[in-house]
């Protein structure tokens, strides 16, 4: 078993044989119990896991990382919570740029993980607010592994195995992956936020890359992402005008 050099992240592990959803685990956690910052919920089987906006993550029992880590991010203001997004899309990517080529690993906004233009990674954060502050986040992170097929066909998906044609240790990419969210989680809490933005904004998918996309009522159009605002909308300059979208009124094409 690999040493864990973290403080807290994956200190304590809840290993689940089987479970619906390791949020949903974690979120019942916290409302009955106060668990230690870092705790995570791990399993082979996840049921009924689900991504942004309702979808749902396929991921085949044994073959990938399927995770939440409890975090208490009390020193950020609510209007401040994309932050913490940043800093675990960072975490995920960092991750995954240690075992593939890191100029084909992306951040496609807000916080998916593509290799080249297919997804290997999902993350769902779910906050618990009291008034303007955080008082805890449970961040869910699905990361494709040793998965070869997609029953579902999800529209893209791709793998650690599918990109190097390798079987990985899942116990040991889980160790890695609680160092990285560990260093990120401290990057964002020591007030480093600027160097935490401008490695976000360095590995966004399509950043400053003029590329087509559509609008919720289906139109099709094509814009450059130049940015994200403070609350995490997307900036892209759009005929020649900035326009700002929120993550229901886009899609990428």
């Amino acid at each position: 078993m690999r040493r864990l050099n973290t403080l807290f992240v994956g200190q304590v592990v809840h290993d689940l044989p089987t479970v619906a959803s390791t949020n949903e685990y974690a979120l019942t956690l916290l409302s009955k119990s106060n668990p230690a910052e870092g705790t995570a919920i791990s399993t082979g089987n996840q049921t009924a896991g689900r991504g942004q906006i309702g979808s749902q993550w396929e991921s085949e029992p044994g073959k990938n990382i399927t995770l939440s880590v409890i975090f208490y991010p009390d020193f950020l203001l609510v209007k401040n919570q994309f932050q913490l997004n940043q800093a675990v899309a960072m975490a995920v990517c960092d991750f995954v740029k240690k075992y593939l080529p890191v100029s084909k690993v992306s951040i496609k906004w807000p916080n998916d993980i593509y290799v080249g233009a297919r997804k290997i990674a999902g993350i769902l954060l779910q906050n618990s607010l009291i008034n303007n502050q955080i008082r805890s986040t449970v961040a869910g992170i699905g990361i494709n592994v040793n998965q070869t097929v997609f029953a579902t066909n999800p529209p893209n998906p791709t793998s650690l195995c599918l990109e190097t044609g390798e079987n990985f240790d899942l116990e040991e990419l889980r160790s890695s992956l609680f160092e990285r969210l560990e260093a990120r989680f401290l990057q964002l809490k020591s007030g480093k936020i600027l160097p935490l933005q401008q490695d976000y904004l360095g590995n966004l998918y399509r950043f400053q890359a003029p590329a087509k996309f559509q609008r919720s009522d289906g139109e099709i159009f094509e814009g450059t992402i130049t940015g994200i605002d403070e609350s995490g909308r997307l900036k892209m300059a759009v005929q020649g005008r900035e326009t700002i979208f929120d993550l229901k009124e886009i899609r990428f094409h």
